[in-house]
């Protein structure tokens, strides 16, 4: 068995906060397309609804989760970057995997999912 090393793994700790006794009714995952990186950057933090934003590959180029009181807000928070780009919004239902604990990567643990077929 391989010896857990945590020396500089943990970056810190934070607080679960409870969005809904903060006033946020609404949690909301918002796709942008393709615009200029600074442009969104800015605007992110310009706006204390985003929770957490990822710069990622793909069709989009931001994948957003933003907090809000209602669906007014969300439409006002929403509109912020639809000016910048084409967006797409999923309003969150419900977190059944949050924050899931993560354990050190072990290359001998993936497995393919499909094999290979040869002309044999």
């Amino acid at each position: 068995m391989r010896k857990l090393e945590l020396n500089g793994v943990i970056k810190g700790y934070r607080a679960e906060v409870d969005l809904t006794r903060l006033g946020y009714g609404i949690r909301a995952i918002v796709r942008v397309g393709r615009v200029e990186y600074a442009r969104v950057v800015k605007l992110i933090e310009q706006t204390p609804e985003v929770i957490n934003a990822y710069n990622v590959t793909g069709d989009d180029s931001w994948v957003l989760e933003i907090a809000v009181i209602d669906v007014s807000h969300l439409d006002a928070v929403v509109t912020k970057f639809c000016i910048l780009t084409e967006t797409a919004t999923c309003i969150v239902l419900n977190a059944p995997h949050e924050n899931a604990i993560v354990l050190p990567a072990r290359r001998e643990n993936i497995k393919p999912t499909i094999k290979k077929v040869t002309g044999k």
